[in-house]
């Protein structure tokens, strides 16, 4: 599972740093998202992380954090295509309105708790 994790972590690092260097290709990915199709993709790649982090959780540098954040993942993963496709497609609106600086800055921040992940969870 831990390796699960890892992949994981790795993957939304990436695609965090694809933001931090080109906010609007980012935007364009998650554009992708905004079918419900999408929607539900993600949701079930949350719960996935969220139970690889869970049962990662004992062998990793801060156990409980992790089996915390698993527990938060899957509950964001579960409620994001109940959200729906109009809610998503205004919040990209609104994200593609404040401009390429503040997807930017979310992109790191993301980009930063996925370093932090695979820091937490690499052997």
């Amino acid at each position: 599972m831990t390796l699960i994790a890892l992949i994981l972590c790795l993957f939304i690092t990436a695609v965090a740093a694809v933001g931090v260097v080109s906010p609007p290709r980012l935007l364009g990915v998650l554009r992708k998202t905004e079918k419900i199709r999408g929607l539900i993709i993600l949701g079930v790649l949350r719960v996935v992380l969220g139970i690889a982090l869970i049962f990662s959780a004992p062998t990793s540098r801060a156990p409980e954090l992790i089996g915390i954040v698993g527990v938060i993942v899957i509950i964001r993963g579960v409620t994001l295509p109940l959200i729906g496709v109009d809610r998503v497609r205004r919040l990209l609106e609104w994200v593609s309105a404040k401009g390429p600086g503040f997807l930017r800055g979310w992109a790191l921040l993301a980009m930063g708790i996925g370093v932090w992940l695979l820091y937490a969870l690499f052997p």
